[in-house]
């Protein structure tokens, strides 16, 4: 692909991205990734030249000033570097869910989470929105509903209290067991994103090489990956 002027370059560059370029770029990332015509051999350069046409053809951004494909490389390679790791303060955020938090309670957490562990804030929201449904960064926690407490009368406390006292015993170590398992799964899941992230960057540099110069187990690799991520 033909070389911008320096000047040029630079300030397309630092031209920010729009919450309808971001939606966008996700789209076609989504539709272009899992895209059976994506072949094996296809150069980095080639995958995101698709996608930028995909971005740059979209009635949603008309009249917008077109974006070329290394930007929107670098723009992907923040989203879903932020997402991944919201996605771990989010299932953090639903895990420490109090009672009578609702979903609004439930991503100030998170965003504080994330916050707290990554340094700055996590302006993505959207797209975290656009990609929480998708496989690789779907959430396993959901959160509980959190309507407002009605006060009981004490009637109603004795008669909780009563029924409580005569709950059989394996009830308590039956729900121990769940939360347990939920734990297992939930450290599963996030194991699981760490995974997918490595393996894109792995990809990624596979990609981006020469074909031409690529080993027989490197090709193997690369047939894997992208297998598994379509």
């Amino acid at each position: 692909m033909e070389h911008l002027p320096q000047t040029s370059q630079t300030s397309l560059q630092r031209r920010k991205w729009s919450t309808k370029e971001d939606v966008v770029l996700i789209s076609a990332w989504l539709n272009t990734s899992k895209d059976a015509i994506v072949s094996t051999d296809q150069k980095a350069g080639a995958f995101w030249k698709r996608i930028v046409d995909y971005v740059n053809a979209s009635p949603v951004l008309s009249g917008a000033v077109p974006r070329e494909w290394s930007q929107c490389k670098q723009r992907w390679g923040r989203i879903n570097e932020q997402v991944c790791k919201f996605v771990g303060c989010y299932e953090a955020a639903v895990r420490e869910q109090a009672s009578g938090q609702n979903e609004n309670d439930v991503m100030k957490a998170a965003h504080d989470i994330f916050f707290n562990d990554i340094g700055i804030k996590f302006t993505l929201e959207h797209c975290w929105r656009e990609l929480r449904f998708d496989q690789k960064w779907k959430s396993l926690g959901v959160p509980k509903e959190g309507p407002k407490e009605k006060r009981k009368e004490p009637a109603e406390v004795v008669a909780e209290e009563e029924g409580a006292e005569v709950r059989p015993p394996g009830v308590k170590a039956c729900k121990a067991a769940k939360r347990k398992r939920q734990g297992y799964d939930e450290i599963h899941a996030m194991l699981a994103v760490k995974k997918e992230i490595q393996q894109q960057k792995l990809l990624e540099r596979l990609l981006a090489k020469d074909p031409t110069h690529l080993t027989a187990s490197e090709i193997t690799l690369m047939e894997k990956l992208i297998s598994e991520m379509i």
